[in-house]
């Protein structure tokens, strides 16, 4: 553990940071999978709100800098494809 103040604080928002990233993370891959589970599931109107719901969840994780922004683009298309796959 450190000693110095500064680095005790480095420590503690660290550790924050990456709380709410972990958090954001797993908020897309939950809204991933779930638009997965809808297409699995021929429910198109389902499958439409859940792709809404995972792209805007990749948008939000891209802007706060918890995935690349090339990242986010390839999740994009891999998810249009999908979806374009199932219609």
């Amino acid at each position: 553990m450190a000693n110095i103040k500064s680095a005790i604080k480095r420590v503690k928002v660290t550790e924050k940071q990456n709380l709410r990233n972990r958090m954001e993370k797993s908020a897309l891959k939950t809204a991933i999978r779930r638009y997965d589970e809808a297409l699995k599931a021929d429910d198109q109107q389902a499958a439409q709100a859940a792709y809404l719901r995972a792209v805007s969840s990749v948008d939000h994780a891209a802007s706060k800098g918890v995935i690349h922004k090339n990242a986010a683009n390839r999740k994009k298309a891999q998810l249009a494809k999908k979806q374009a796959q199932a219609l």
